[in-house]
């Protein structure tokens, strides 16, 4: 009988608005719908992490470029091909190793990451709207810890 006390006790102890897996994929739910309404440019979330990658670190070998951006070899190859496709990187042999694809950005590319930056700007105050300045620094450490 005190096993059944116990289970009903941890059963309603579990609250699903308390969790945080939840309470993450509802923030991420959230952003992604600002992403989308707020993006110039037809792009997805990991073309966007792909184009600032490489504006920030130059021509890089793609496997480099996958783990800066968190993406594993076939999810970057994915999304290089798509960038390519749309003009906005090149893909060279790496003249050491033949084997190497090195990333960088086109005319275009670079172009477009100036209006990317400033639409990620504007995508993320509006994310982080409802927190107070205090509230948004403390948001972001903590998620940094955790990643």
């Amino acid at each position: 009988m005190s096993d059944m006390i116990e289970k009903d006790d941890d059963e309603q102890a579990y609250v699903l608005d308390e969790q945080v897996g939840y309470l993450l994929r509802l923030a991420n739910q959230r952003h992604a719908l600002i992403f989308q309404q707020n993006m110039s440019e037809d792009l997805t979330p990991m073309q966007f992490s792909t184009l600032i990658r490489i504006a920030e670190h130059g021509e890089l070998s793609q496997n480099h470029l996958g783990r800066l951006a968190a993406m594993d070899v076939a999810t970057i190859k994915g999304v290089v091909d798509r960038l390519k496709a749309k003009g906005l990187v090149r893909s060279t042999p790496d003249l050491q190793d033949k084997r190497r694809s090195i990333i960088s950005l086109t005319q275009e590319g670079q172009r477009t990451v100036g209006t990317l930056k400033i639409d990620g700007k504007f995508i993320s105050e509006k994310t982080l709207d409802p927190l107070k300045p205090s509230e948004r620094k403390t948001l972001l450490a903590l998620l940094k810890k955790m990643s």
